[in-house]
Order: structure tokens, then sequence, then C-alpha cells
């Protein structure tokens, strides 16, 4: 799940007052993210297109970066590996963080807040599939827990850094939504509020920190969230990533969702 997301630099100033307080460090925090000139906007982006996200990461909570969405592990070796690895790292399981060999270490010392405007999920009814845009009801980001890690490849010395999105089981309104029969069960990324962004930030040296770290990433009460059907994100009949593909659509059929 969670594999199109909408993001853009259009609302710079939105993300800076979300993530800081005070006028000097909103305003440092605003210019700093309109710097970002590798940051395109992101209307309606497939994941694996691996676009760049904007982070904010433990080792530096108020410096605006753009890291590439699939995560690539220190540890591998070569391009082919890493362009696979990537395309399965999108998404980890909050459950499973601590444990599985590519998100481990970056869970104990490296997680960050991956800032979204709003994501896309689809809906299944019989045959056919229905993309939703689902956002706060208040128009604020979407502060997604995140880990991450810097991968050099060393055919061409370049150094990439990288991103997943980590998700947690589903609201209600999520799992009304998040209903792919072929899934163990319905998803949804662990959105952090504001209380507890900070927190998902801190050192983890043990495993209480840990148990911690695990406690926030927890469902966000549906009744803050808002969604709408939007146009097919994929196909012949997709409009792109442009401003319309977020506008919402209406599906006859769906009356009554």
């Amino acid at each position: 799940m969670c594999y199109d997301v909408e993001a853009g630099t259009r609302i710079a100033l939105k993300y800076a007052k979300h993530r800081g307080d005070g006028p000097e460090v909103i305003g440092k925090l605003e210019e700093e993210i309109k710097r970002l000139q590798t940051f395109k906007p992101l209307y309606a982006q497939s994941g694996f297109a691996h676009p760049k996200l904007l982070v904010f990461t433990d080792d530096q909570p108020f410096t605006p970066q753009t890291f590439q969405w699939g995560l690539i592990p220190h540890w591998v070796r070569d391009q082919k590996t890493a362009a696979t690895i990537m395309n399965q790292t999108l998404n980890a399981r909050a459950e499973t963080i601590f444990d599985k060999p590519s998100f481990r270490e970056s869970a104990r010392n490296r997680r960050c807040l991956i800032y979204l405007d709003a994501f896309y999920e689809h809906h299944h009814a019989g045959s056919k599939t229905y993309p939703f845009h689902i956002s706060l009801k208040d128009g604020s980001p979407l502060a997604v827990a995140g880990l991450w890690d810097e991968w050099t490849d060393k055919e061409t010395g370049e150094v990439l850094q990288t991103v997943s999105l980590i998700t947690t089981e589903a609201n209600e309104l999520m799992a009304k939504i998040h209903n792919n029969p072929k899934l163990a069960g319905p998803r949804m990324p662990a959105i952090l509020p504001r209380n507890t962004q900070d927190a998902w930030l801190v050192p983890c040296h043990s495993e209480d920190d840990q148990k911690k770290l695990l406690q926030l990433l927890k469902p966000l009460p549906a009744d803050v969230l808002t969604c709408h059907t939007v146009q097919r994100l994929k196909g012949k009949q997709a409009p792109g990533n442009v401003p319309e593909a977020e506008e919402e659509f209406i599906y006859e059929e769906l009356k009554g969702f």
C-alpha cells in the first residue's frame, strides 16, 4: 500500500510552520525548503518511479532535505541489487522494522519524518479498483515516520540518500478504503501527530527505547482525515503528475461509499 503520494514545494510555508516554532525558525525553514531545487512538485507520483521526498532526519531534525523513495541499505554491494531492493523497500511494516535486515539498522540509528500533502490508496469493488486521495482535514502536511540510509555506488562513486515510509494497521476509514483481498490486512502510513514527531527522532540505545518508538507507530484517528475519489492514477486515462490528478472525481457506482 501507499505507493502513490502528493507533495510539493508550493506549500513550503505550511511545511515550515508545521516543523518549527517562532518566526525566525519558520522563516529559515521556508527559505531552505525553497532552495531545494531538486524537490519537484508531486501531484500523483508512484513510488516505483523513486521520486525525491522532503525529509527531516534524526541527525539534522530541523534541516529540510530530499531523499529518494526506496531505501537502499548501505551494505548493498552493486547497482543491480540496489535497483531490485529499492522496489521492495518503499514501505516498511512497523511491526518488523527492528527485525528485517533491510530496515533494522536504520530503525535503530537513522529515522526521519517524511512530509507529504496527501497519499493515495486504492479501494477494491468487484473486479475494479478506485483511487482515493487522503489528507488531513485541517490542511496540515502529513508527517510520516520513516527510515533512511546512505548508499555509495562503488562503480561510480555516487552517494544516494534513500528512504522508506513506515506503515501501520489501518484505522476505520483506511480499513474501508484499503480492502485489497490479496493482502493480509489493511494498512496506512504511520502518520505522527505533532506532539510525537520529535520523539520519533530521539536516539535509540536499548530495547526499552525500541518499545517506546514502536508505541508511536499507531494508526491516526480516522476523524482527523478526509478523503475523496480521483481519476485513475494508472493507464491511458490517468492525467499524470499534474494538479488535476488530485481533484475529486465521482464514480457513480461508489456513491454512498
